[in-house]
């Protein structure tokens, strides 16, 4: 009888009733698709406190002016539903954190400072090293330049006269700057060896020399010894009225320098415009300086990059086609690799590569 009732009871574990489990499931998902349970909303959501008697009557245009519209319902804020936290926020709180710690840190160690008697040489106070984004400037030179009409496959005469003439110019400039140049200090200096009858020569040479410079030492000693004399035997006894004389020109140099600066001073007031324009000037002189060096600073940067490197950066020559190459058809045009090298030359002069020197291949 025993092991019946036992089996009776396991198999009637298979008829308890999982209703409360599933009510509470759907009230779930019910309350989340809703913007959550009505027990855990604010009462000022749920309640509204009858002012009517307060509230004078209204009209028709201004109760539809308050009413809330489709769209704007829509883009209202629910106050159930979390708003979900961007990557942003995160790195700002893990900042605010950072911040936070060090400034404990730097409490806790003016706390136990002056118990301890130690301190940190390489502490900053709390203060927090955040590395900024740097930031590039923009170039003045653009990605792509449109070159002259005159380097087209097929340009007019005129304008292709004034692209050869151009380049022309920029290789004859070429040329006479090497020409100009100052030749290279040589490595190695020709010589000859200096034979007996020279070194006999220059020794006798060095010898007069010496003996020219030992009378000269004589003569200024001499000269020195006759000044002395000349003047113990100038040398006087000054009298009473001499330096009376003295003291009165003296005197009257001094009113006479005083007088010059007073009149000095007087002028010096006098000429005030004057100087005021001549101050005004060079303060327009210095500006129209400046807007020059701006202005040539500008067509620097528009012609070339600033030096990055070693090497200058050097332009690339102008591609244009000879009088005989012109056919006049893309077809017949002679093929040449010019795009990677241009694209190269653009990154270089917009100051985005370094300058590098020519290779040459090793064949």
């Amino acid at each position: 009888m025993g092991k019946n009732r036992a089996k009776k009871v396991k198999r009637a574990w298979r008829n308890i009733s999982t209703k409360e489990f599933d009510d509470y499931n759907e009230k779930a998902t019910r309350d989340a698709n809703s913007g959550g349970s009505l027990a855990s909303a604010p009462s000022d959501s749920l309640f509204v406190v009858d002012k009517s008697t307060d509230v004078p009557v209204r009209r028709k245009i201004e109760k539809k002016r308050e009413k809330v519209l489709r769209f704007e319902s829509v883009l209202q804020r629910n106050p159930f539903v979390k708003a979900v936290p961007s990557s942003i926020l995160k790195k700002l709180k893990k900042k605010d954190k950072t911040v936070d710690l060090a400034q404990d840190a730097s409490k806790d160690d003016d706390k136990k400072g002056p118990e301890s008697g130690k301190f940190d040489i390489w502490d900053d106070q709390g203060k927090v090293n955040i590395k900024g984004k740097k930031k590039a400037n923009p170039s003045l030179i653009p990605a792509v330049e449109v070159e002259p009409p005159g380097c087209s496959f097929n340009p007019e005469n005129e304008s292709h006269k004034d692209s050869l003439a151009l380049a022309v110019a920029e290789e004859m400039k070429k040329i006479y700057k090497k020409e100009l140049e100052p030749e290279p200090i040589p490595l190695t200096v020709p010589g000859e060896p200096v034979t007996e009858d020279d070194r006999y020569f220059l020794e006798v040479d060095h010898e007069d020399d010496d003996d020219v410079d030992e009378m000269d030492e004589e003569n200024q000693t001499e000269d020195q010894i006759n000044e002395d004399e000349n003047r113990k035997s100038k040398e006087k006894r000054i009298t009473t009225v001499v330096k009376n004389k003295r003291i009165r020109r003296k005197e009257q140099q001094k009113a006479e320098a005083e007088a010059k600066k007073i009149k000095d001073l007087s002028k010096e007031i006098d000429s005030i415009p004057d100087i005021l324009q001549e101050i005004a000037k060079e303060d327009e002189e210095k500006k129209n300086r400046h807007l020059r060096r701006m202005v040539a600073k500008e067509e620097r940067l528009k012609s070339g990059p600033p030096r990055l490197g070693k090497r200058k950066f050097e332009p690339a020559p102008s591609q244009v086609l000879l009088t005989e190459e012109i056919t006049g058809s893309l077809r017949k045009l002679k093929a040449c690799c010019t795009l990677a090298r241009d694209r190269f030359k653009s990154l270089e002069k917009r100051g985005i590569l370094v300058p590098s020197a020519k290779r040459s291949r090793l064949v």
